[in-house]
C-alpha cells in the first residue's frame, strides 16, 4: 500500500438513455430530496483531482454542476466505453500531469468513499494495468481505473474492431479487481428503475 496516491481525474458517465425509467437523464433523479448526480458528486469529489461530466446532448442542463461536460467522441451512443474514452481523451488535452482516470455511473447514490483508494492501492500492489471495482461476486466493470495511455488503444478497439463491452476490452489488461462488502448496503446499487429509486429512498434515510 502506498501513502502518495497518483493524481486521478474523475468521469461521471451520464450518457444512458434511462428507457426503463421512461427516458430522460437518471442523475437527475431525486433521492431524499437530492439528485442522483449532487450524491456521486459528494462521494467523488474528495477522492479526485477535479470531476468532469460524459454526456451528449444539450450540456446547459447540467450547468448548475459547475462540471466540464465532455460528449463522446465516437458516434452512435457506443456506451459506457465511448464515455471512457472521452474522457481519457480530454485529460490528455487539459490535464497533462494526471495519468489516471476513474470512471464512475451517475445512478450509483451511494458509492464508496475509498474507492480511488482501494482501486490505486490495488493496482500498484498486483502491478495491473487496470483497476475495477466488485460487491457480492459481481463486477462493475464501469467503476473502474483507466490509464491515459491506452487511450489510442481504446479508439481502436472502439471504432475499428466495434467493440461495445467493456469485459472484452478490460480482458486484454493485467486487472485488478477490488471487492466492496454488500452489507449494510451495496455500495454500488444503481438506481436502473422507478422500483429501484424507492428502494434508495429508503437506504438513504440509514446512510451517511
Amino acid at each position: 500500500m502506498t501513502d502518495v496516491k497518483p493524481a486521478t481525474l474523475g468521469v461521471l458517465l451520464a450518457g444512458g438513455l434511462a428507457r426503463r425509467m421512461g427516458g430522460g437523464d437518471k442523475p437527475m433523479k431525486t433521492i431524499g430530496g437530492r439528485t442522483i448526480l449532487d450524491r456521486v458528486i459528494e462521494r467523488l469529489a474528495p477522492q479526485c483531482d477535479g470531476l468532469i461530466l460524459n454526456a451528449n446532448g444539450d450540456p446547459a442542463r447540467f450547468a448548475s454542476f459547475g462540471l466540464p461536460v465532455v460528449p463522446d467522441t465516437v458516434e452512435g451512443f457506443a456506451g459506457p466505453l465511448a464515455g471512457i474514452l472521452a474522457a481519457l481523451d480530454w485529460t490528455a488535452a487539459n490535464k497533462p500531469n494526471i495519468e489516471w482516470v476513474l470512471s464512475a455511473a451517475t445512478d450509483c447514490p451511494f458509492l464508496p468513499r475509498d474507492l480511488v483508494s482501494r482501486l490505486q492501492d490495488a493496482r500498484i500492489d498486483e502491478g495491473a494495468q487496470l483497476a475495477v471495482a466488485a460487491s457480492g461476486e459481481q463486477t462493475h466493470p464501469v467503476v473502474g481505473l483507466w490509464n491515459v495511455n491506452l487511450r489510442d488503444e481504446l479508439r481502436h478497439a472502439l471504432v475499428v474492431e466495434d467493440i461495445r463491452k467493456i469485459d472484452r476490452w478490460t480482458a486484454r489488461y493485467k486487472l485488478a479487481t477490488v471487492a466492496w462488502p454488500v452489507e449494510p448496503i451495496d455500495p454500488f446499487f444503481n438506481a436502473n428503475t422507478v422500483e429501484d429509486i424507492a428502494e434508495a429512498e429508503r437506504i438513504a434515510m440509514v446512510d451517511n
